[in-house]
């Protein structure tokens, strides 16, 4: 391949991945194109996007673009991008390489440009989880304060409650 060749598809990478900061490398090796299609297909639906890419010039690509990936590079490799996040994005894949596991592998995840482990990628919340985990935190040590102010008043309520039957049982005249 010339380097003119060469250099035409690392600036067609460049634009693809520009402002990609979370991706998925996987391998896709025995997929039956009528199967790939429709795979395509339901992920572009999701926002996500498949493509297959030269190790060497997409390493390049990545490097330029401060991806910092250097795990992944062996075999055929595929990116997948897109979601609105790292969990998103690994959780579609995820359900694909169960469905697929045969022709089917994650080798790594790019999380904010950061390489990390494709089970990692799994386990971080979306951002609507992080939301809700955040406003637990911070609406817990009120719940607690709220939990301790009507603890003592439940209790005193109860037994001024007792005393007024214990009072209405005594008046009550003998029948």
């Amino acid at each position: 391949m010339s380097k003119v060749v060469k250099q035409m598809q690392m600036d067609s990478l460049n634009r693809t991945f520009q402002g990609v900061r979370d991706l998925v490398l996987l391998n896709v090796v025995g997929l039956d194109a009528i199967t790939e299609n429709k795979m395509r297909l339901d992920l572009r639906k999701k926002g996500i996007r498949l493509q297959m890419v030269k190790n060497s010039l997409c390493r390049r690509v990545f490097t330029d673009l401060g991806l910092q990936v250097n795990n992944g590079w062996e075999g055929a490799t595929t990116v997948a991008w897109g979601g609105s996040s790292i969990a998103t994005l690994s959780r579609e894949i995820d359900a694909l390489l169960k469905k697929h596991a045969k022709v089917m592998k994650a080798k790594t995840a790019v999380a904010d440009g950061e390489e990390m482990a494709f089970d990692v990628a799994l386990k971080i919340p979306t951002r609507e989880q992080a939301i809700g985990e955040l406003l637990g935190m911070m609406l817990a040590p009120h719940t607690s304060l709220l939990a301790a102010l009507q603890g003592p008043s439940g209790q005193l309520a109860g037994q001024l409650a007792a005393i007024e039957e214990k009072k209405k049982d005594e008046a009550a005249p003998p029948t």
